[in-house]
């Protein structure tokens, strides 16, 4: 009997050790990923912003492909089911469906309770109104590498069109990653082409993106340059590569150059900017969701002093900074300029509480709040900005401060009432609507 059971766990002992130690990591990741989305809830943060998975729980198997996929960790396995733990994370990138070796994960925009805009386009990226198209962020696709192909794609059913009896076949608005794309394939078609960029350097929404983040992308495929060769990219490397390829394709963008309309004239365009008027047969718009910076429309507000992102904390140092708004990037500036030497912050928010951040941007700033290093001003507004100082309201209560700088971190205008006013139609979606469905590896 003795020498039975020897043999019979001579042979389970084997199988038994993988099977435990398979266990005690899913328990253990489950309990990160309940911590996780617990966290999330607890911060009001359970709303993609942007195009995100949904996990079909009747085809699920719980593989854990999309979790290991997900470069921002955003997912997690609970109960033997995918699901997005950290909603505010996720960047629309699809990694996790691709990874699913069943078809479980469907890409959307919105969700039940928050709709997302997103214009009509038809395959060739060409609106309902003839001669207006749209490429990248804008038509819901934030994925650099995506809005390039988009880009691309775009201006390739522009040249289809033929030689325009107008000065211009085409108006590209945006230079993010669709823009530049676009932009080279318009010169590669040899079009007329104008490409107006309202910042003062490349990368759309990228530029937004604090200093040394790290973004994820992968090989892209440029008119005229070829095949880039990237995955993990800081901020400031993508931005330099974006010079790289513009200078080497000999292309012109003109910054600092804000479209302000786009008027209808027969059946061509006429766009019009803060320094000139433009005749085009086509538009392609090429502009991020975020839109043109959400200002506070206080006196003084056209300051030099006033800007509307962080680029670099350490030029903030030795001087008075008031940071405005309370979202992340709020929080994410003043935190940053607080760890500078002689930097004195003050946030100021017109809310009670900072309901929508994520804990960790939260913890930060409560600390530095703590330590004296930033002064925290809920329930204020800002009522002057003055050369030296700037005036505030808390609860009727005035403030006057010693002031070098102000970081307005209000958010964005969303371009969507422009799309109206020409035509353009828009459909609110609310995760039900078709998004990119990926069809399982083969295994």
């Amino acid at each position: 009997m003795n020498d039975q059971l020897f043999i019979y766990l001579l042979y389970v002992l084997p199988l038994a050790v993988p099977l435990i130690l398979y266990l005690f990591k899913r328990n253990r990741l489950q309990r990160i990923a309940k911590n996780t989305w617990r966290e999330s809830v607890e911060s009001g943060l359970t709303e993609p912003a942007t195009l995100h998975p949904v996990f079909d729980p009747n085809l699920c198997i719980g593989s854990g492909g999309c979790y290991e996929a997900c470069p921002e960790q955003a997912i997690g396995i609970i109960d033997g089911k995918g699901m997005l733990i950290s909603p505010a994370l996720c960047i629309g990138h699809g990694a996790c469906a691709t990874s699913c070796p069943v078809g479980a994960i469907k890409l959307v925009f919105g969700t039940e309770t928050r709709g997302v805009d997103i214009p009509q386009l038809k395959p060739n990226f060409e609106t309902n109104v003839p001669g207006i198209f749209i490429a990248g962020e804008l038509g819901g696709m934030g994925l650099i590498r995506k809005a390039v192909e988009q880009g691309r794609q775009a201006m390739d059913s522009i040249s289809k069109l033929g030689r325009a009896k107008t000065p211009l076949d085409v108006v590209v608005i945006g230079a993010g990653p669709a823009g530049i794309s676009a932009t080279l394939a318009a010169k590669h078609h040899g079009l007329r082409c104008v490409t107006l960029e309202q910042e003062d350097t490349f990368g759309g929404s990228t530029l937004h993106y604090p200093r040394g983040k790290l973004v994820m992308t992968a090989p892209m495929n440029l008119p005229i340059i070829g095949i880039v060769k990237v995955k993990e990219i800081s901020k400031e490397a993508l931005m330099k590569l974006w010079e790289d390829v513009v200078a080497k394709a000999g292309i012109k963008i003109n910054f600092s150059e804000r479209m302000d309309r786009i008027e209808r004239q027969g059946d061509a365009f006429s766009i019009v900017t803060n320094r000139a008027n433009y005749l085009t047969r086509s538009v392609l718009l090429s502009i991020g969701r975020r839109g043109t910076p959400r200002k506070l429309d206080v006196p003084g507000e056209e300051l030099e002093k006033v800007v509307y992102r962080l680029i670099d904390p350490e030029q903030y140092r030795g001087k008075h900074v008031l940071v405005v708004g309370g979202g992340d990037a709020a929080l994410e500036a003043a935190v940053a300029i607080s760890e500078e030497p002689g930097a004195t912050v003050t946030l100021s928010y017109r809310g009670n509480a900072f309901n929508r951040v994520k804990t960790k941007n939260r913890e930060l700033m409560e600390k530095a709040s703590g330590s004296g290093r930033l002064w925290l001003l809920l329930e204020s507004n800002v009522k002057q900005i003055l050369p030296a100082t700037v005036h505030l309201d808390q609860k009727g209560t005035p403030i006057e401060l010693p002031n070098d700088a102000v970081i307005v971190c209000a958010g964005g205008i969303l371009p969507t009432p422009l799309l109206k006013e020409i035509g353009v139609q828009i459909e609110t979606r609310h995760g039900n609507s078709t998004g990119q469905h990926f069809v399982p590896k083969p295994h």
